[in-house]
């Protein structure tokens, strides 16, 4: 890989860790300020009122995905990547500054909900925008590998986010935490954003997008209309997105209150279980990439979701058992190795579909759809089966998730070996892009 290439997987890879640690530091530090907007009372309701406008996030996904998801078939990669990290440094500032139950009433609700929106904006466009990003950056033996990074870059936010949460509950008191210190990660991500915006608008286009001169000048490319003409690929987006997304939230962003909340585990080692098992697992990204670009995307995938399938039931009951840190740990890592089979490749899975012209867009809008429904939704069903007294329910609606993704998995194409540097003809067939013209330049938008 040569650098040109590291350097776009970089700049794309920096920007997602700063969109993704906005992302997660909601729900990482939500048990601190979920009594800060609702009146006192029950703090399992409070804490559902609040990851329910945490899933409203989820919910503008589509819209931010279709949005945003044109931008980037139109304007290019660039313009749509230097977008998503505009509208997500607005909103984490407005969570920042959101006023209290105390100061303004359900006012601070408004804010924290109008900021949700934002960041779903944000982020429905960022994951197409950086898939396929990624994935055209990078050689056609070495897709599953750079887009890869996607992933490790998520986790790295997250992992900023966690090892912030550690330091502050090492340093702060309780008091503190709830009342104004967990307004701390919002205005470092706020600030970190405006770097990466930065850096984004000095990254270069990719050269897939820079020479698809034939479909640059289609008024239908990047619509809705475009979309529908691949809609079997949208759908199988959704579809073989659901059992990934239910799990990857169910083991990130739920984990650390699970074991808080339903396992016993103190929050300071809740956390510390998380943050050690996302790590390992942000490393191994990469490595699952790479061994897809030998064997694969498919044998990846459908050993995720047989795995997920029958392991999730005896790995969360063991989790609310487990006690201590190190057994914790153990059965995180378990289940987020399995996890790796979908993270490591989904997003050059879901890019390899389309060809360029609807590439974003059908990455984008299917797999923003999928989250809204069943990622965004996670961590309130799971919190619903606690408050309805079984939440031993919630493991078995995971492993029905992945079931259902399993079947998509194994009759779905292999996509390892297609082509992107080829794009649809109006006959349906694939034809080779038009040769770069003199005047063209690599750095598109």
């Amino acid at each position: 890989m040569g650098r040109e290439q590291w350097k776009k997987i970089w700049v794309g890879s920096a920007g997602n860790m700063v969109e993704w640690f906005d992302w997660f530091v909601y729900a990482s530090f939500a048990v601190y300020f979920a009594d800060s907007f609702f009146p006192k009372g029950n703090d399992t309701a409070n804490l559902m009122n609040t990851m329910g406008i945490f899933a409203v996030g989820f919910f503008m996904r589509p819209v931010g995905g279709w949005v945003l998801g044109r931008v980037g078939d139109r304007k290019g990669r660039k313009a749509a990547l230097t977008l998503t990290v505009t509208l997500m440094s607005a909103s984490a500032i407005l969570i920042a500054v959101a006023p209290t139950y105390a100061v303004a009433g359900y006012g601070g609700v408004a804010v924290l909900l109008v900021a949700r929106m934002l960041q779903g904006l944000s982020v429905g466009g960022e994951y197409a925008a950086s898939a396929t990003y990624l994935t055209e950056a990078s050689a056609p033996g070495q897709r599953g590998f750079a887009s890869s990074f996607q992933y490790v870059s998520m986790t790295a936010g997250q992992l900023l986010g966690l090892g912030l949460q550690i330091v502050l509950q090492r340093t702060m008191s309780e008091d503190a935490l709830h009342s104004w210190a967990w307004r701390i990660p919002f205005i470092i991500g706020a600030l970190g954003a405006a770097i990466v915006f930065y850096l984004r608008r000095n990254m270069l286009e990719t050269e897939v997008y820079a020479q698809d001169d034939s479909a640059q000048n289609d008024p239908e490319r990047g619509t809705l209309k475009a979309l529908w003409a691949h809609r079997r690929e949208a759908f199988l987006v959704i579809a073989l997105t659901m059992g990934g997304t239910v799990a990857y939230y169910t083991y990130t962003t739920y984990l650390t209150k699970y074991l808080s909340g339903s396992a016993g585990l103190d929050k300071p080692t809740a956390s510390l279980v998380s943050f050690c098992a996302l790590f390992v697992f942000m490393c191994v990204q990469p490595l699952a990439g790479r061994l897809s670009d030998r064997i694969g995307r498919r044998p990846l995938l459908i050993t995720f979701a047989v795995g997920s399938t029958f392991l999730t039931v005896p790995i969360m009951t063991l989790l609310k058992h487990a006690g201590s840190f190190w057994p914790a740990l153990g059965l995180a890592l378990l289940a987020l190795f399995v996890v790796t089979g979908y993270t490591s490749i989904n997003a050059c899975v879901k890019a390899e579909l389309f060809p360029t012209g609807i590439r974003a867009l059908g990455v984008a809008l299917p797999y923003a759809i999928a989250n809204a429904l069943f990622g965004g939704t996670a961590e309130y069903v799971a919190l619903w089966f606690k408050k309805g007294g079984i939440e031993s329910g919630y493991y078995w609606y995971v492993a029905g998730c992945a079931a259902v993704s399993l079947i998509v998995y194994i009759t779905m194409r292999e996509t390892k070996t297609i082509d992107l540097n080829r794009v649809k003809r109006a006959d349906g067939e694939d034809a080779p892009l038009p040769a770069r013209s003199a005047n063209s330049s690599p750095s598109g938008v």
